[in-house]
């Protein structure tokens, strides 16, 4: 009877110290989840269209997602955006214009110097990559609901040789 009872004591202790720390870890990862949806993010993005801000082979950047929220995003900000075209889709893309603004732009650089302006209507923002002859953004699909951005981009961490800051004038 005593060993019964020895057992049970170990075990007890065994399954609160368990359960102790399952709690800790559940807390970590409901803060973390809670960062990374509402606060701040790091991401990977990668590709030709924001060259040369952006490497071709990927960057790791850090995006904040309360400016959003706040409607503190204007011209010049590198923002994460759902892809018009495809949902499950993010791209980056630089912010050109805020609704009410006209916009001018090379309708394809690659053919022409044909320009067109646009005045982005109520509700949207016009969004181009920075290298405008490998980029789809607002000249291919128009102007983008403001519902669709997710995040304003603000500090890049990888590669080392371009960790810092890239906020607009920085």
């Amino acid at each position: 009877m005593m060993g019964v009872r020895t057992i049970l004591g170990q075990w007890r202790s065994t399954a609160k110290e368990v359960w102790d720390r399952t709690l800790i870890v559940a807390k970590f990862l409901c803060v973390l989840h809670v960062t990374n949806t509402y606060i701040c993010t790091p991401t990977l993005v990668y590709g030709p269209s924001m060259l040369p801000t952006l490497n071709l082979t990927g960057d790791v950047i850090l995006a904040e997602r309360i400016s959003t929220r706040l409607g503190k995003v204007g011209p010049g900000d590198i923002v994460l955006v759902r892809s018009p075209e495809n949902p499950r889709k993010t791209v980056s893309k630089r912010v050109m214009g805020m609704e009410g603004d006209r916009v001018t732009f090379l309708v394809d650089p690659k053919k022409s110097d044909r320009c067109r302006t646009i005045v982005v209507p109520k509700g949207h923002i016009w969004i181009q990559g920075d290298n405008v002859y490998a980029s789809r953004d607002s000249r291919h699909f128009g102007p983008v609901p403001c519902g669709l951005i997710q995040a304003k981009v603000f500090f890049r961490i990888w590669p080392p040789e371009g960790f810092g800051s890239l906020r607009q004038g920085e």
